[in-house]
């Protein structure tokens, strides 16, 4: 196997993963995100939940960085 077959497939796991994880552990309404509802529509804008995936992705990258 190539190098970019092992990423993809490792980057697909943990995509798999986290979907997996992801209704027990409510990771999508953190406090800070805004919600607005009006009549019928809402707008969601996960603003706190963006920053924390973020920092979360720079620590891994930041590790796996590391051990290449």
């Amino acid at each position: 196997m190539t190098g970019l077959s092992k990423t993809l497939m490792i980057i697909g796991a943990i995509i798999f993963i986290i979907g997996l994880l992801m209704p027990f552990l409510h990771f999508g309404k953190l406090p800070g995100d805004i919600m607005i509802k009006k009549g019928n529509a809402t707008f969601y804008f996960p603003v706190v939940t963006c920053i924390v995936i973020s920092i979360i992705l720079s620590v891994i990258f930041h590790f796996l960085g590391r051990f290449r």
